[in-house]
């Protein structure tokens, strides 16, 4: 029973980190595509319904520079970077 108390503990961390680094991905992208959401919020500034329409074009640029940094192979690459950072701690801290 030991084992799979220990199994449900790491998955639970394994969940926060992916949590963590999604959160980190997002903003990053944000910050990428800084002036996309700023051409977007200046498009719907003062509208409600027909920010839908009106705004269509901005809203498909903003999409697709967001997307370039929030897929899941950039997710699957810090996934590898923080295994690898985690793996390097480990390893200095049995030294």
């Amino acid at each position: 029973m030991g084992s799979y108390v220990e199994q449900a503990r790491e998955n639970h961390v394994k969940k926060k980190v992916e949590e963590a680094l999604r959160s980190k991905m997002k903003a990053k992208a944000l910050m990428e595509c800084d002036q996309y959401v700023s051409k977007y919020a200046q498009c719907a500034t003062g509208r409600t319904f027909s920010v839908v329409w009106t705004c269509r074009k901005q809203a498909k640029e903003l999409n697709t520079c967001l997307h370039q940094f929030t897929n899941d192979n950039v997710l699957e690459e810090m996934k590898r970077e923080y295994t690898l950072q985690e793996e390097g701690k480990v390893s200095a801290s049995a030294m």
